[in-house]
């Protein structure tokens, strides 16, 4: 049965020939260029295949050509994001444009110095949306995995503009410390609501159709700290434009007995998939869970 390992797919090489050619031919080269890449992973990438397959087919009801011409689009949308994310952090002409929907519920909890807690998922581009949170002036913390290659890290890390602060979750928990500073102080932390790594605490929940498992520790910090949850988005509705979506936020009291915090993390992860499972059909081809999702 296949797990998340923390890691994306991909080595230094292929990086470095895809920022070459954002630096000296552009966007819409890359883009040319990724057709012929995303095809590659269409066709020598099976597990891959087969777990997207299932999403397409099983989860969404498409039919069996629609769900194979899905993933080859799948693949190309997902290194669509990537080169943006490239393009954007580097700093290269790029003009991509954006709607903001909801900014104004993210600017409320700027005025009121509440701070807060924005939940996505790996769906759209994540990346793209720290740097539209440039927008509110604050302090923007993002927690990520650090289970990348250090290579690629420290690679990406000689072209990149950091815009906003990375919590980088460690085996040693040195990141909690961080974690609780930045909600003590009243800044925006951002995390993913969708994956765990083997061990951590999870609650099996329906999505789409089927029970599925979902962390609980992002969901338990709302509780914890005592500060508003908004569920966030960042689509590609174009080559060039984005649209981004945030929920109006929410306060999850903490609760006195282990049986009611439970029952309170039900409801906020409930409410993080009906937000999740409504991106998700409106953009199916921005879904980019490679993994065994539904343990099927």
């Amino acid at each position: 049965m296949d797990e998340w390992k923390g890691k994306t797919r991909g080595g230094i090489t292929g990086y470095k020939i895809f920022i070459a050619v954002l630096k000296y031919l552009g966007l819409p080269f890359a883009y040319f260029l990724l057709r012929f890449v995303a095809f590659y992973f269409f066709t020598f990438a099976p597990g891959s295949f087969r777990n997207i397959y299932y999403f397409f087919h099983h989860r969404l009801g498409y039919g069996f050509f629609r769900s194979v011409a899905a993933i080859y689009r799948n693949y190309y949308a997902f290194g669509q994001v990537i080169l943006d994310k490239f393009a954007t952090m580097g700093g290269f002409d790029t003009r991509f444009t954006f709607n903001f929907e909801g900014e104004d519920h993210l600017r409320a909890l700027v005025a009121d110095k509440s701070g807060g807690l924005l939940i996505s998922a790996h769906i759209g581009n994540f990346e793209m949306a720290g740097h539209m949170l440039e927008r509110l002036d604050t302090s923007i913390n993002i927690i990520m995995l650090d289970a990348e290659h250090q290579k690629i890290k420290e690679y990406l890390s000689t072209f990149t503009r950091k815009s906003f602060h990375i919590i980088p979750i460690s085996e040693d928990n040195a990141h909690v410390y961080e974690i609780s500073q930045a909600l003590k102080n009243h800044e925006i932390l951002c995390l993913h609501g969708d994956r765990y790594m083997q061990g951590s605490k999870t609650l099996t929940c329906s999505f789409l159709g089927r029970k599925a498992n979902f962390p609980t520790g992002p969901f338990y910090l709302a509780m914890k700290y005592g500060v508003p949850v908004s569920f966030v988005f960042a689509m590609k509705d174009s080559s060039r434009h984005y649209h981004f979506y945030a929920t109006p936020p929410r306060y999850y009291a903490q609760q006195a007995s282990l049986a009611k915090r439970d029952d309170m993390l039900k409801v906020i992860i409930s409410d993080y998939i009906e937000a999740l499972e409504e991106k998700v059909r409106q953009y199916p081809n921005q879904w980019f869970n490679y993994f065994d999702f539904w343990k099927t």
